[in-house]
């Protein structure tokens, strides 16, 4: 395997194993997808990227992390984002999208106004989670979920699967990663209920299961599923890859295709071990243990070493965000890299050569 061999899932092809990372954009207005994102994902698809992902999009208007946050629980959304969605097919891209709830991580402001929480006013509301306690000290304590309101949610999870699929998309990523709801289930730093949804790994599982088991039957047998999880919350008596292990098994025997080994934000001050591709052993452990296909992120910036990453079994796509937002074309610029000839759109051939 290598970075730009094709890559089949089910009935979809990618055209190389490069994907586009879900990057919040913070520029909808209710939800709603506007010019912005058609040029910022419309881009990354001229680009030459295999796989194009829509940022985390709440399920709910109380699932976005702030007011400005793509949103996915209408009609009036899925018909905003078909022409992005058919854009980026036209370009020879697959188009995802991730759903999202932000659980108590949410009511916030944008990250260049500081990213503090609001509490009050048009632009807040009052966050959930599996139980009572604030992402920071000092902020509201959320509401806890009961389990009627845990059935609701999972059922707008699978509204929005069948709005997505309306809409042209033909990946669905399932956001259970970076500390929002469904890790807020997951991680016992931040879940410390006591019925059939806490305790135990295999009750902290069973929301998140649940998500899964509903999205992949109201999502086409012949489309790719795939989640986001954190694979560690780098914490003393946090989730850890042992637990990511056994969950991901869980996933793939309901269907999930792919598993995109992130890491932390459960809580805030954990140490990170950063450094080139240090997520890596994340998604070649689970791949490995688990028996699913994984995406490797996290400082993931050379060709050679995404190239690496592929031809060593240690993953089977690399998802780039940050490099991608300096550079929209370096898909194109990695295949010159590693010496491969990759299609350039027709308009900019010119500059090929």
């Amino acid at each position: 395997m290598h970075l730009f061999d094709k890559y089949s899932i089910r009935d979809v092809t990618f055209r190389n194993r490069i994907f586009v990372s879900p990057m919040c954009q913070y520029s909808s207005d209710d939800g709603m997808p506007n010019d912005w994102h058609f040029v910022h994902l419309g881009s990354r698809a001229a680009g030459g990227a295999g796989l194009v992902l829509v940022e985390a999009s709440g399920v709910s208007p109380a699932g976005r992390i702030t007011a400005w946050d793509s949103g996915f629980w209408s009609e009036e959304h899925a018909a905003a984002f078909r022409r992005i969605a058919a854009f980026v097919e036209a370009r020879g891209a697959v188009c995802g999208i991730q759903l999202a709830h932000a659980g108590r991580k949410a009511s916030t402001d944008v990250p260049w106004r500081g990213g503090h929480v609001i509490r009050d006013g048009p632009n807040a509301w009052k966050p959930v989670a599996p139980s009572p306690i604030p992402f920071r000290d000092g902020d509201p304590i959320p509401h806890e979920l009961t389990v009627d309101e845990i059935d609701e949610i999972v059922e707008q999870f699978v509204r929005s699967t069948r709005l997505a699929h309306s809409a042209g998309f033909r990946v669905v990523e399932l956001h259970m990663a970076h500390g929002y709801l469904l890790h807020e289930f997951l991680s016992p730093l931040s879940n410390e209920r006591t019925d059939e949804y806490g305790g135990s790994l295999e009750n902290r599982m069973r929301f998140p299961l649940r998500v899964a088991e509903r999205v992949r039957q109201a999502w086409p047998d012949e489309l790719p599923l795939f989640v986001r999880i954190s694979a560690s919350d780098w914490v003393a008596g946090g989730g850890d890859l042992p637990q990511s292990i056994e969950f991901a098994k869980c996933l793939g025997a309901l269907g999930v295709d792919l598993i995109d080994c992130s890491s932390g934000g459960a809580v805030l001050g954990a140490k990170v071990e950063l450094g080139p591709g240090y997520q890596v052993p994340f998604a070649r452990a689970i791949r490995a243990e688990a028996g699913i296909a994984t995406g490797a992120v996290g400082l993931i910036t050379e060709p050679k070493q995404a190239d690496d990453i592929i031809s060593s079994s240690s993953a089977d796509a690399v998802l780039l965000a940050r490099e991608l937002l300096r550079d929209p074309y370096w898909p194109l610029h990695a295949a010159r890299a590693l010496g491969v000839d990759v299609p350039w759109p027709e308009q900019y051939q010119r500059a090929k050569t």
